[in-house]
């Protein structure tokens, strides 16, 4: 999934039309424009969770620098974010004041992808190819690495700046291969007829196996409200658990609160169907953190030397929030 952030409105989409006094209000701010990562979310506010648990939801669009920011600065007591990105914002020395709270999604469903016919199936094959980068030190650390690994060689790959948004266009234009998250631009990908060859970094590097999104809070609001927090993860989680047990149905409800999805409908439930497997493949419970695996990802960061220093191990998330 597309992580870029762009300058929007500052839209608001409130649950209700105001706070009650049996309700406080909680703000959670997204990554990007609805898409099936938070169907969790707009499940749990259809069906009332927030409310049974005291919750008046409001789902807030990230403003031009980002929802980490915004949760740091107090501007919302929840938001997206991503265990790659995260890691700047926390290896220096005032980290900002966020955590990981849960996992939207358990692992890393991110690689590359490009169209069967240029035969590239694993990183090796990359070799004389171009790749859409957005020149980001560990995006193309990552590319190097997995590269590397399966006995390629980096730099015979051709980068060229990354100007395309949409992966079926981007294929389609001067552009061998692009970075994927596998349940939106694949499932668009093969929605649109298109035949190709994907592989995951997390198949070829098991350091590669970060979270990707999580769920943030800031620190303070944790620490004042932790009965609160608690309570708006239980309620987030049944509505993830519900997008896995059925998820054409959170398909349809994602669609009733973000009408203009309805265009794409055949991608969304799609992509809904492909994601029902993956919020908590491997784990009986919705948001858990393994520490091994986020440590590991960190370690790897600090060995290439591509933070500003070593972030600690356990630094940045707790399962402390999530039900037990």
């Amino acid at each position: 999934m597309k992580r870029i952030v762009v300058s929007l409105l500052a839209l608001l989409v409130l649950a209700g039309c105001s706070t009650s006094k049996d309700t406080q209000k909680v703000r959670f701010v997204l990554d990007w424009t609805p898409n099936t990562n938070h169907t969790g979310l707009y499940v749990a506010l259809e069906k009332g969770y927030f409310e049974e648990a005291g919750i008046a939801l409001e789902i807030v669009q990230p403003p031009e620098d980002g929802a980490v920011g915004l949760v740091a600065a107090k501007g919302a007591e929840f938001g997206v974010g991503f265990q790659d990105t995260l890691a700047p914002v926390w290896a220096r020395p005032e980290p900002l004041p966020v955590t990981a709270v849960a996992a939207m999604i358990q692992h890393n469903t991110s690689g590359i992808v490009s169209l069967k016919d240029k035969g590239i199936d694993q990183p090796s094959k990359m070799a004389n190819h171009s790749y859409a980068t957005w020149d980001i030190p560990v995006e193309q650390a990552i590319l190097k690495y997995v590269i590397e690994q399966d006995g390629g060689s980096f730099d015979s790959v051709s980068l060229i700046p990354n100007t395309v948004t949409d992966a079926v266009s981007a294929l389609q234009s001067n552009v061998d291969t692009i970075w994927i998250y596998r349940g939106w631009d694949g499932i668009a990908l093969e929605v649109a007829n298109q035949e190709i060859n994907y592989f995951a970094f997390a198949d070829y590097a098991k350091e590669l196996d970060f979270y990707s999104p999580v769920v943030i809070a800031n620190n303070d609001y944790l620490k004042d409200n932790p009965e609160q927090a608690k309570a708006f993860l239980a309620a987030l989680g049944k509505g993830y658990q519900d997008a896995v047990a059925n998820p054409e149905e959170a398909a349809q409800i994602l669609m009733k609160h973000v009408p203009e999805l309805k265009s794409n409908e055949v991608l969304i439930i799609e992509s809904q169907k492909y994601l029902a497997g993956e919020y908590m493949r491997g784990e009986a419970q919705w948001g858990k953190f393994d520490a091994n695996r986020w440590n590991a990802f960190y370690n790897w960061l600090g060995e290439k030397q591509l933070i500003e220093q070593p972030i600690p191990a356990g630094f940045g998330f707790t399962n402390d929030f999530l039900a037990s």
